[in-house]
Order: C-alpha cells, then structure tokens, then sequence
C-alpha cells in the first residue's frame, strides 16, 4: 500500500481555546455534534484539548490530501472542515470519517489518523495510503 499523502498539525490548545469561545464564532459550527459530544462539549480543560486534537486532524487530512494532489489543482474549492469527522472506533481508537463529497475523490484510498494532547499543545498525524 504505498503511501500518497501524509499531514502532521500541531494546536496551541489556550489559543484554540479562546478562539472557540469567542462570542459569534462560526468556529464551534466546524465541528460535528458527535465531535462537540464526545468531547464533553469543550467545556473543560480536557475537552477542549480533545476537540482541539479533532481540529488538528483536520488540518492534518487536508495538508495530506494536497499531498496526495501533487500537481493538481484543489479538489474542492470550499471549506471542508465540517465535512472531517474525527470519531472512535470500538476500542476508542480515533477514526476519520469523510463526508460523500470528500469520499468520491479518494476512492480506493485508506486513512489513518493518531491524535496524541498534552499540557498546551494537541497533535495529529494523517496518512493516506493507496489500496
């Protein structure tokens, strides 16, 4: 399976923090409400550096989807972040789930996604592999 894109995004969480709770930010709108759930909301210290490893995933898939396009133009010339899910599997690992309009340009192509956050920085690696 060779390796066609990958992405790495690193979050300074009190920065991410204040941005998300700014008053009439469209920021918290980026994320699923499964997102905003399992993270208990962001509405502590915890859950804000989990959501702010979700954004970090995010801008991880999008630096490792340009990758991937070398050469070419954007795939999709709007904002995608709403349509990047970070989720969790049975066993709690972090999963990427794409909305349909993401999933049609990477047919045949497998993703893989490793959140890690400590103290004020979260972090996401993102790589795609070709079938």
């Amino acid at each position: 399976m060779p390796v066609i894109g990958t992405g790495i995004d690193l979050v300074y969480v009190p920065g991410f923090a204040e941005q998300w709770r700014q008053p009439g930010t469209r920021f918290e709108q980026l994320f699923t409400s499964r997102e905003r759930a399992d993270c208990r909301g962001g509405v502590d210290d915890q859950g804000i550096a989990s959501l702010a490893a979700r954004w970090a995933a995010k801008e991880a898939f999008i630096k490792a989807w340009s990758e991937s396009l070398w050469g070419s133009g954007p795939a999709m010339p709007h904002e995608i972040h709403h349509l990047i899910e970070t989720i969790r599997d049975a066993w709690g690992r972090p999963r990427l789930c794409l909305g349909a309009d993401i999933r049609a340009h990477l047919a045949g192509v497998e993703v893989f996604v490793s959140l890690s956050h400590d103290g004020d920085y979260a972090l996401a690696n993102v790589l795609l592999s070709r079938d």
